[in-house]
């Protein structure tokens, strides 16, 4: 009888998954029903995603970047994906939870964040919509992550600490919707560009697809009080998620806790 309940508590205990950004996981630009899930998990597992900066090889080595630390995948996924748009983010999923049904909710639990390479860029143009006479180029601002000290060297004698977070965390809109443009945030949540959103925060998401088809992207090191010129410090990040359906909420838009204060979005 022992080894029997052993053998059922292991058949059901929580997984840990882990999420490879490729040019066969990612959804460049989009939320939507209708997407193919790149990973299928069980409520209550853990899965670790790789993200990537949004940005292409080409940007990033003519602002600076040293060839050898523009990372592969995102070589091959900038190469490869032709399915694009109509946003800009390349985001990791859609990962499906079993047991998720429109009307639940996913709750995602955010448990760890780390950089995945040792640079973040700042970028703005003239063509934007915000201050183009005082700012008539458009330019790309590298600045090294210092991941022991937590802090972006953006210039000599300033340096900005990491909070890192993910931009855009979201699940699929109503099918009705169609295919969501990754860059306004709505009732799936998205690119809500929020900097609490940090490891130790949990984040509800309304279920509105089967399986919530949960995708992850746009990693930013740090940020102030929004995207002032429309990014932050944009890098890769890993992230580590607990995700669990719950049957007993409801919700109309996204919230989250940290440990201290309620988020409303």
């Amino acid at each position: 009888m022992m080894a029997l309940a052993l053998f059922l508590f292991a058949a059901v205990a929580p997984a840990t998954h882990i999420l490879k950004a490729t040019p066969k996981t990612v959804a460049w630009g989009y939320y939507d029903a209708k997407a193919v899930p790149v990973l299928r998990l069980n409520s209550g597992d853990t899965v670790v995603v790789d993200t990537l900066i949004t940005s292409s090889p080409k940007r990033l080595e003519e602002a600076g970047v040293p060839p050898a630390q523009v990372e592969q995948s995102l070589r091959d996924i900038t190469d490869q994906v032709k399915d694009k748009g109509p946003g800009g983010h390349i985001l990791t999923g859609p990962i499906y939870v079993e047991g998720a049904e429109p009307g639940d909710v996913l709750e995602v639990r955010i448990q760890a964040i780390k950089l995945a390479i040792p640079y973040a860029y700042n970028a703005f143009g003239p063509l934007r919509g915000y201050l183009p006479d005082e700012y008539p180029y458009a330019t790309m601002k590298i600045s090294p992550l210092d991941d022991k000290k937590m802090l972006a060297h953006f210039a000599p004698g300033i340096d900005i600490p990491l909070h890192p977070f993910f931009g855009s965390i979201g699940d699929a809109p109503p099918e009705g919707a169609g295919r969501v443009n990754s860059a306004p945030p709505w009732i799936h949540a998205g690119n809500m560009d929020n900097k609490d959103l940090v490891a130790g925060t949990t984040l509800y998401l309304p279920v509105h697809a089967k399986g919530a088809l949960l995708e992850v992207g746009d990693g930013h090191a740090g940020q102030g009080d929004g995207e002032v010129d429309i990014t932050a410090l944009e890098t890769s990040l890993t992230g580590t998620f607990q995700l669990i359906v719950r049957k007993d909420m409801h919700l109309k838009w996204p919230r989250a806790e940290t440990p201290t204060h309620y988020i409303t979005m």
